[in-house]
């Protein structure tokens, strides 16, 4: 059952840059879509931190 709170991302890779993601995510133990995450988390706290938190507009409103 999918998780009806989460949302789709899709993104194209070269075939080179894909290969090595993968490779990095496996060292990391890591599928390419948790790395993913792990990565777009990182980035969202980096810039929290050094911005102060983002405030969202209402659910209903986003988009």
């Amino acid at each position: 059952m999918k998780n009806q709170n989460l949302t789709h991302l899709s993104i194209r890779l070269q075939p080179e840059i894909h290969a090595k993601f993968k490779y990095v995510a496996a060292y990391e133990g890591r599928s390419m879509s948790k790395q993913i995450l792990f990565l777009v988390n990182q980035c969202v706290r980096s810039f929290e931190r050094e911005h102060g938190p983002i405030e969202l507009p209402p659910e209903e409103e986003r988009e």
